[in-house]
């Protein structure tokens, strides 16, 4: 059995509109391609004592280091995140008025303050009042307490989405709310709502690079003093190199988040 199409088949018009759109978008890509290397070749950055640095150990070093630092920061800050939305979530869907007015206060309160706000506010903040924490947790605590908001609405969104049938039919079974909240209703929404979930938490990784203010050993900052001990003549080299890595990480991050999909499309399916 095939599973239902959730778009319209495209006819041969559309087709055709698709396939001059794509070689369009590819010649474009290429003339801007061409048109960088150009200038880069221009302005002398394209010589091998520019790239050299690629093929240095301590540059290797500090990028590994890097890498190790922002993954440290993202999945921690990812876990924190999901299960503060979690509970959250819960508070939002629960019967208690006092539970569903605290969980809007704090969403309304972490969703309106800026992220490097934040960041600066637990890092330089807090010691004003006898509560010191370093770089890392500053970090994490403040990307977790942002981005717990964000993940509340999503799971929320994904609950609403569900139709209402099956919580009837739980509560006919003689569950409670809690029980249906927990065992029917959050883990679906949850599957539902996974595409957002992991696109949140890319943005979680991204994020990361904010410890760069505060003095966080993360790729940004390893590669700001690889450009300052070696030159800025480096730094095309050095940043491309960090785009690099978060772009090879996100990328990573969808595959798997698009193969957990596709389970769950077949086990349903099935």
């Amino acid at each position: 059995m095939s599973a239902p199409a959730m778009y319209d088949v495209m006819g041969p018009r559309a087709e055709r509109r698709v396939r001059r759109f794509t070689a369009t978008g590819a010649v474009i890509a290429a003339g801007l391609a061409a048109l960088a290397l150009w200038q880069l070749g221009s302005n002398g950055l394209l010589r091998w004592e520019v790239w050299s640095i690629l093929g240095n150990r301590d540059f290797a070093r500090l990028m590994f280091d890097g890498a190790w630092a922002t993954l440290q920061v993202a999945l921690i800050a990812i876990v924190l995140s999901f299960a503060g939305g979690l509970g959250l979530a819960l508070c939002a869907l629960s019967e208690s008025k006092t539970l569903y007015y605290a969980a809007k206060v704090w969403i309304e309160i972490f969703r309106g303050i800026p992220l490097l706000v934040l960041v600066f506010f637990l890092y330089l903040g807090l010691p004003a009042i006898g509560i010191v924490l370093n770089p890392f947790w500053s970090l994490i605590l403040a990307i977790a307490l942002y981005n717990s908001a964000v993940m509340c609405e999503i799971l929320r969104s994904g609950v609403n989405a569900l139709p209402r049938g099956q919580s009837e039919a739980a509560y006919a079974l003689g569950f409670r709310k809690y029980q249906v909240l927990a065992k029917v209703v959050l883990p679906q929404a949850i599957k539902i709502m996974l595409p957002a979930l992991v696109s949140q938490m890319v943005i979680v990784l991204k994020e990361s690079s904010l410890g760069f203010v505060i003095g966080y050993g993360e790729l940004l900052r390893n590669g700001r003093i690889t450009v300052d001990y070696s030159g800025t003549i480096h730094a095309i080299p050095v940043y491309l190199t960090i785009a690099l890595l978060y772009l090879s990480i996100n990328i990573l991050l969808s595959k798997i988040a698009r193969e957990i999909q596709r389970r769950n499309s077949r086990e349903a399916i099935a």
